[in-house]
């Protein structure tokens, strides 16, 4: 180990016994950094309130855990990431208990793009399957990160629809970035560690303990604009995510059903508590109420030609010639293309969210 390694401080700071994101986050804005804290003298650090075995640990630090973590570390796209740190999710900063420091293994650049996260059942009904998968892909289609747990289930579908829609996708672990739990997940990711990123608070060699979750739950509902809620029992964990959500000023969806499947109970309960009911991506995109770029516009860039913007596929530009600066019915613009209404009301949605039509009381008028 290279003692003059800068990121040594933070890791002694986390792997510190009998202490959390709270008191790191007090300690650092006494101390202002790990190392300042690592100088500070016995007596004075145990008027901070740190228990015994943390002031042991932090003045006669044993380096084998740190020692992980470097090892862990010194592999290809597997990185730190401190809260001072400008690749730091400015979301998850803004939270009263964000961690101090992220292990993530991955793209690093996903951590401040646009996120919902996605949780739910752990053993979903094959409907609550499609839908988390359904809902995920078209996300991903709008530009979003979906953000999930890599639980079974709800999660899983989530992380696989954004795949599956060569998208981009976040999983947040409850234990250390060194061991993937469910093991079955292991594939997926791998997937995910290249195509995305792996997320965790916990340091190499933490296992996955129940208190771990309720923990990962608030990194999912940080890091993200908005919690979507797929099938969850009155007990689900997911509802911990959805609490944590409102805690923290996102916005909570969920996905009613059955008033007979016991699924739905917990989704029931949410909307019952302010949540809003969600059908569509549209309630979703209607409720954030901003724009996104679509993930083709990122790649193709925008044309210089007022008429035909770049990225769209000819049934899109098609749809596009019928529509005007006045303002014209869904309906007509149906009778005008010959499409479906469900075909019409999706490319609607995607011309929309890019800025290039803008919608009021059933018409749209183009902006673009």
């Amino acid at each position: 180990m290279i003692m003059d390694d800068a990121r040594i401080p933070w890791l002694v700071l986390l792997n510190t016994p009998a202490t959390g994101p709270v008191q790191h986050k007090k300690l650092l804005e006494i101390y202002k950094t790990p190392d300042n804290i690592l100088s500070a003298p016995y007596a004075e650090l145990a008027q901070s309130g740190l228990k015994k075995e943390a002031l042991e640990h932090l003045t006669k630090t044993p380096f084998e855990r740190i020692n992980n973590c470097i090892s862990w570390l010194e592999h290809a796209n597997h990185h730190l990431v401190t809260i001072h740190d400008s690749y730091y999710p400015a979301l998850l900063r803004e939270i009263s208990d964000a961690p101090i420091a992220l292990f993530v293994a991955g793209d690093l650049e996903l951590l401040n793009t646009q996120q919902i996260g996605i949780v739910g059942s752990r053993n979903p009904t094959a409907g609550g399957r499609k839908t988390a998968k359904i809902f995920a892909t078209q996300l991903s289609d709008l530009g979003f990160t979906i953000t999930s747990g890599l639980a079974l289930g709800i999660d899983y579908c989530s992380h696989t629809g954004a795949i599956d829609a060569n998208g981009r996708t976040i999983a947040v672990l409850g234990n250390g970035p060194d061991r993937i739990y469910p093991a079955r997940h292991k594939d997926i990711a791998e997937i995910i560690s290249v195509s995305g990123a792996i997320v965790t608070e916990f340091p190499p060699g933490v296992p996955p303990l129940p208190g771990n979750f309720p923990r990962r739950n608030r990194i999912i509902s940080g890091l993200s604009l908005g919690v979507l809620v797929v099938e969850a029992a009155p007990q689900s964990g997911s509802l911990i995510t959805a609490r944590f959500a409102l805690e923290q000023g996102r916005e909570v969806f969920a996905v009613p059903g059955s008033i007979y499947n016991p699924l739905s109970k917990g989704c029931h309960h949410l909307i019952k508590q302010g949540a809003k009911l969600v059908e569509s991506i549209e309630d979703v995109v209607e409720e954030l109420n901003i724009y996104i770029t679509m993930m083709y516009s990122r790649d193709a860039g925008t044309s210089a030609a007022f008429g035909k913007p770049a990225g769209l596929d000819s049934d899109q530009l098609g749809l596009l010639e019928h529509l005007s600066f006045d303002p014209v019915s869904i309906d007509k613009l149906i009778e005008l293309s010959g499409l479906t209404a469900d075909a019409v009301s999706s490319m609607l949605l995607v011309l929309e969210v890019q800025g290039i039509v803008t919608s009021s009381g059933g018409f749209y008028t183009r902006i673009n």
